[in-house]
């Protein structure tokens, strides 16, 4: 049970919190508890009810942890919101705004840091009541003890999609999806009891929060939490932390690997003992095998193993992961130019990650994911765009069933790629199964990932509509794996002209340089709807790869 804890903590093993100054705070579960107690009865003296929403806008800290499990105390569902990073006023509190909106919290907990902005938040939204914040004045919070109370038969989570860009959309995470997940999650880090975690991933983040916070939490193990301006700041620091006797455990995007190879130097690595780190989930983006491989060829004089990798498929709407491949872990390199949706995948390489030679750079590797075992309650199939089953090589939609499917998105939300049907969650994102492995190249539509953010086409539209100066039935935003990476194609009903410049530049701010942009220019007809005007944005990514976009102008 993720909350039994809290009647039975562990008198020595407890959570270490980064500090400012380069140190930890301990908090032992005892005392977490005690707080998470002391919170949920003022909760419910401020009118918290069985089946209520309680959202969060903390950082990572203990007054997270003991606001979210005294929120579960007290029979409430959570939402952990994020907190302010680099974006502005304007479109944070308008996204907050939207969030709160869906949840209709009882209660918007934050802290006095982030008041005036969550207070602007709920403002817009059309709240009169003000922040909630448990810590006021400093110290555990006074007021009644309240019991634990047992997890309800209900939602234990809204998790909100993490993006920036759309309307957000709320996953409605039971009691029973965590169950499920939690067995899956053991058997893919081999997690022993006496184990230890160390994480700087957002707790807003399925990711971070459930993977690196609630199943160690639940196994009352060691945690090392990071804020991740301090992994920004400092990835030795984290690493640090995976020595033995430490954490054997961690979570990260493979970003994160490449991040920490650039900035440690030989000093670092020298300092390092990474021989105790057993496992490493990898995902909330597209797996990248050159940041994992250029790391471990890095890190091996420090200990480490490529074994210890284990990448991972996973997404909020199956609570968090759904496979997770163990060494060796085998790498192929597709016929990118020959990829088409419901046909056999060409390979033109394969090889194991972490092999003696190393892998090129921008050569489109793709990393197995593995396949769900017996035991895990998870079952994964490969659709053809009418909906029926393809063998194994062939690429199409990977749906998944078993135990961890959510149960569906708040307010019933249909829109997007990813839905719920019959049991099953159409995943929306394109794979193949091939040699016992499921091989993932990501959404082709309606969104893509970037450093674990979800960023929906469906906004992109407009934006590249207002860039270019054309209306926005003109216009339209396909998301695609383009050699390994993460890319947008804009089609446009327009003659080429200097609105490419503009919408270009418009995308590389909002975007970044990761994304590979590709430009289609051409005359009316160019975008292809269904009947009843929704917009085929995967049936036009196909004509482009075959080449059947007649009178067109390609820009890349």
């Amino acid at each position: 049970m993720i909350t039994g804890w809290l009647l039975n903590p562990h008198p020595h093993r407890g959570v270490r919190f980064a500090d400012a100054a380069g140190g930890w705070d301990f908090v032992p579960y005892r005392e977490l508890a005690l707080s998470a107690r002391r919170v949920a009865g003022r909760m419910r003296a401020s009118g918290v009810r069985p089946g209520d929403t309680v959202c969060l806008i903390l950082p990572t800290s203990r007054d997270f942890l003991t606001a979210m499990y005294g929120a579960w105390a007290a029979g409430a569902t959570v939402s952990a919101l994020p907190t302010p990073s680099f974006q502005g006023e304007g479109p944070y509190t308008e996204h907050i705004a939207a969030i709160l909106e869906q949840a209709t919290p009882a209660l918007v907990v934050t802290g006095e840091e982030y008041a005036p902005l969550t207070a602007r938040a709920m403002d817009r939204a059309g709240r009169t009541d003000p922040p909630w914040i448990p810590y006021e004045g400093g110290g555990i919070p006074g007021g009644g003890d309240a019991a634990a109370a047992p997890p309800p038969d209900g939602i234990a989570l809204l998790q909100f999609t993490s993006g920036s860009t759309g309307r957000p959309r709320g996953v409605r995470v039971s009691w029973s999806n965590l169950a499920a997940n939690r067995v899956l999650q053991h058997r893919l880090i081999g997690w022993r009891d006496g184990d230890g975690l160390a994480s700087w991933l957002p707790l807003h983040h399925d990711m971070g929060l459930i993977g690196c916070c609630l199943f160690p939490v639940a196994e009352q193990g060691d945690l090392w939490l990071m804020r991740p301006e301090q992994f920004i700041r400092d990835p030795a620091r984290w690493l640090a932390c995976l020595t033995p006797g430490r954490a054997a455990h961690s979570a990260a995007p493979s970003y994160a690997f490449a991040y920490a190879a650039r900035r440690l130097r030989p000093q670092h690595w020298a300092a390092l003992d990474l021989s105790g780190w057993r496992s490493v989930c990898v995902g909330a983006e597209p797996v990248d095998p050159v940041a994992l491989d250029t790391f471990t060829h890095l890190a091996e004089p420090a200990g480490f193993s490529p074994s210890t990798y284990v990448p991972s498929y996973g997404l909020a709407e199956n609570t968090l992961a759904v496979t997770g491949a163990r060494a060796p872990v085998t790498v192929v390199r597709p016929d990118w130019s020959g990829l088409r949706l419901g046909r056999t995948v060409a390979l033109a390489e394969t090889a194991e990650l972490g092999g003696a030679a190393p892998l090129t750079p921008g050569a489109g590797w793709l990393v197995g994911h593995g396949r769900p075992q017996d035991g895990d309650g998870v079952r994964i199939r490969v659709l053809d765009e009418r909906g029926e089953p393809l063998p194994d090589g062939c690429l199409g939609e990977i749906v998944v069933t078993g135990g961890s499917v959510a149960q569906g998105y708040q307010g019933g939300c249909m829109s997007g790629t990813t839905r719920f049907a019959d049991g099953e969650l159409r995943t929306g994102d394109v794979g193949f199964l091939h040699g016992g492995d499921l091989f993932v190249l990501g959404r082709m539509g309606d969104s893509l990932k970037l450093r674990g953010r979800s960023v929906y086409v469906e906004d992109l539209d407009a934006k590249v509509a207002d860039a270019a100066g054309l209306d926005r039935t003109q216009v339209a935003v396909v998301a695609f794996n383009d050699g390994g990476r993460a890319g947008l194609t804009v089609f446009a009903e327009a003659a080429p002209g200097s609105w490419t410049a503009d919408v270009t530049r418009m995308l590389r701010g909002e975007l970044g340089t990761e994304p590979t942009l590709t430009l289609v220019a051409g005359r009316r007809g160019l975008l292809k709807r269904t009947s009843s005007g929704k917009l085929r944005r995967r049936h036009m990514w196909q004509l482009l790869r075959e080449d059947r976009l007649k009178g067109v102008t390609v820009l890349g």
